[in-house]
């Protein structure tokens, strides 16, 4: 066999080391550079990310007037009646796996509202159905749970507590259907408050990332893939930036609604009212910042942290307080023992304060129908609503013709089996 000798000169045989060390190298190092820590973060939380769908019957009225809008008006001003028409409308929105052995789902409160059936599709196509653990329509969250055949990938769990201005943080979620659609961005702003559909919404985290009604329920991640907050689109006006639940403040709805199915009224135990042209001129506040304290109730976590009778209240857990509907709806947002501060004028000096809410005391439910309406109730025949026994004389709903005998049977949103039920309603809205 002929043996073949190869002279290759230190030239030569340099250049051939380069050319093969660029066909390793090189491909090798792109790879790694491409690979950043937003592709990580989505790699690691995207099994967790699911899309939930709700279906619900819609009663719509038809009008033999219909696309004329001048006896369209005239349809609904005059006539009650008209042809119905029930209809399927299904609701898209996301949500994010907390609990993978249990098969529990972190999404919004609104992507499943009034829903007859509620399907949860993962990441791999598998459908399930889901049942509500719980829903709690003031913070916009809600608890569902699946069945799964084996336990399911979750999201690890991050704080919201030590954010900053300008991390990065990243979305995922189901815009206008498309599955897994992630979004990246900053942290535009902290605490944020904002108003929709007739309720303040408090403590929110304002990002640039986008978030369309798909979205609401996802999760909003930070670089290392931790979830920090739940994305919300309730804010319709929103262009170009989203909002979203932080999750410190999700943590602890989510452990009520898993063990209660909602969250418990909580109760701080003052009255106030808003402060007057007048009544600033009288206590030298010009900018009538602030609302007055009416009343303090014996027991109470107000009357503990001695709370007086003649403060003015001007924030609470670090909200500007400038009105009786502020209060109402920043009280709304706390949840059973979390501990509040509180900053009060009192005889023109400043004071302050730290409260912890508490559960509404079921003694006092009680006694909140006659108290709030003027009646007094007991159960209704067949667990379906409760009896009027009692109106008080000149009452309002005397005044509007309930009588004792009569059968109520919802409240708001809340529908009632039996006298639970109706303390359940007096204490949501007691302060509305």
């Amino acid at each position: 066999m002929t043996k073949r000798i190869l002279n290759l000169n230190p030239l030569s045989a340099f250049f051939f080391c380069w050319l093969a060390f660029l066909s390793v190298a090189v491909p090798e190092a792109a790879s790694v550079s491409r690979e950043n820590a937003v592709v990580r973060a989505v790699r690691k939380v995207s099994p967790a990310v699911v899309n939930v769908s709700s279906e619900f019957p819609s009663r719509r009225e038809i009008s033999p007037f219909e696309g004329d809008p001048l006896f369209e008006r005239f349809f609904r001003d005059f006539f009650d009646s008209g042809r119905e028409h029930r209809y399927q409308r299904s609701s898209l929105g996301s949500g994010v796996i907390i609990d993978g052995r249990k098969g529990l789902i972190l999404t919004n409160a609104h992507v499943i509202t009034r829903a007859a059936t509620i399907k949860v599709t993962l990441n791999d196509e598998r459908e399930y159905e889901a049942s509500v653990v719980g829903a709690d329509s003031d913070s916009d969250l809600a608890v569902l749970r699946i069945q799964a055949e084996k336990t399911l990938p979750a999201v690890p769990m991050g704080r919201s507590d030590d954010l900053m201005i300008g991390e990065d943080v990243i979305a995922i979620g189901n815009p206008f259907g498309f599955s897994h659609t992630v979004t990246t961005g900053v942290i535009s702003a902290l605490n944020r408050s904002i108003r929709a559909n007739n309720t303040v919404y408090h403590d929110f985290i304002q990002t640039d990332a986008s978030i369309n009604p798909g979205n609401s329920g996802g999760p909003l991640l930070n670089i290392n893939g931790d979830l920090i907050g739940v994305n919300t689109a309730i804010y319709a006006q929103a262009q170009g930036i989203g909002f979203a639940i932080p999750i410190n403040k999700a943590k602890r709805i989510v452990a009520d609604l898993i063990q209660y199915g909602e969250v418990p009224q909580t109760w701080i135990g003052i009255t106030v009212q808003d402060i007057t042209a007048r009544m600033a001129h009288y206590l030298n506040l010009p900018d009538r910042n602030g609302v007055l304290v009416q009343s303090v109730e014996p027991g109470s976590p107000a009357r503990k942290a001695d709370i007086q009778d003649g403060d003015i209240l001007q924030s609470l857990g670090g909200i500007d307080i400038r009105s009786t509907e502020d209060f109402n709806s920043v009280v709304r947002g706390f949840t059973s023992g979390e501990t509040v501060r509180m900053t009060l004028l009192r005889e023109g000096k400043p004071v302050r304060r730290s409260i912890r809410a508490e559960i509404f005391p079921a003694e006092q439910a009680a006694g909140l129908g006659y108290n709030l309406l003027g009646i007094r109730v007991q159960n209704g025949p067949s667990g379906q609503g409760v009896m009027v026994t009692e109106v008080r004389p000149q009452s309002y709903l005397d005044q509007i013709g309930v009588r004792a005998g009569d059968t109520i049977r919802q409240i708001d949103e809340i529908t009632l089996a039996d006298v639970k039920d109706f303390e359940r309603a007096m204490v949501r809205y007691r302060n509305q």
